[in-house]
């Protein structure tokens, strides 16, 4: 059969739990015996594993009848350049498409659900059975498209990193952070767990469970917190960032005036870091892909200028 377009469609896909499991132990039965001495249920690691791999099957299969096919594992994302005409598919979980997401320069990212029983799949719209119809209607440009603000850290030397949910910068272990935090005409010396920094994608993820901590802590210690909260849910395409300080510490040198704050566009949040080593900055949990951030290194957090793209 003839395809549709030459374009490539690129496939991204991730090692399962069993894979992980396999790769840790050497063998499956080894693994078995493994999580079931834990009283663990082995056949669940095995359903998921045999699910998602059908799944990538048959998604490879629609891929194949519509343009170039090439399958790209997550573990290879940071090194792999895309076309600028590539449409990319990512089947997996909302992380799965987070991860793609960042490394794409204005190419269409459309979500597939291996498991709609087992994945809510915020960002996985589509399951592999609607590729057929969904894929030639984004090929030619007949889908709707929604937009992600992405943030952007660019250290004094030059070295970038995006991020789709949300950056972490801070120690490399459970270590104190100690850094300056300036915005604007302010600036704070601060020790702190680290400093997260959220886009209107990832505020629903861990800046909300920074913020219910807060106010759960906030009101078990009496304060008043029976007044709507601060603004922290944001659209998709919201055009600000929303930074929060993790367990800052107060003392004679390190204040916690400046522990939550917006970054609007053409905006920037300056961090300087007073970590003589294991300082760090990554992305969307993602640790391994990460930046020095030690003694003397200075980071600017903005909105990125290029944007997400994804097929809905």
């Amino acid at each position: 059969m003839e395809r549709l377009t030459e374009r490539k469609i690129v496939l991204i896909v991730r090692e399962t739990r069993l894979e992980e499991l396999k790769a840790r132990f050497n063998t499956v039965s080894q693994a078995r015996f493994y999580v079931k001495q834990l009283g663990g249920d082995f056949s669940d690691y095995e359903e998921e594993d045999a699910l998602y791999r059908k799944a990538v099957a048959d998604a490879q299969q629609e891929i194949a009848r519509f343009g170039r096919l090439q399958l790209v594992a997550r573990s290879f994302l940071p090194n792999f350049i895309f076309g600028p005409e590539d449409l990319v598919v990512a089947v997996g979980q909302d992380g799965l498409v987070a991860n793609t997401l960042k490394y794409l320069d204005g190419q269409l990212l459309l979500g597939v659900n291996p498991d709609p029983r087992r994945y809510d799949g915020k960002l996985l719209p589509f399951s592999v059975g609607v590729l057929k119809t969904v894929l030639p209607e984004a090929l030619a440009g007949k889908r709707p498209v929604k937009s992600v603000t992405m943030a952007k850290a660019t250290l004094n030397s030059g070295q970038t990193l995006h991020a789709v949910n949300d950056l972490f910068i801070g120690p490399a272990s459970h270590g104190s952070a100690r850094y300056t935090l300036r915005q604007q005409d302010r600036s704070e010396r601060q020790s702190s767990s680290g400093v997260i920094v959220s886009t209107g994608l990832g505020s629903t993820g861990w800046l909300a469970s920074v913020v219910a901590g807060a106010r759960g802590i906030a009101a078990a210690t009496g304060a008043d917190v029976s007044q709507p909260p601060v603004e922290t849910t944001l659209r998709w395409d919201a055009p600000k960032l929303v930074f929060s300080v993790r367990e800052p510490f107060p003392s004679r040198t390190t204040a916690t005036e400046m522990v939550f704050g917006h970054v609007g566009e053409g905006a920037a949040l300056i961090i300087e870091s007073h970590m003589a080593e294991r300082g760090v900055i990554f992305s969307d949990g993602i640790e391994a892909d990460f930046l020095e951030f030690n003694s003397g290194a200075r980071v600017e957090i903005r909105i990125a200028e290029r944007r997400g793209r994804l097929v809905g």
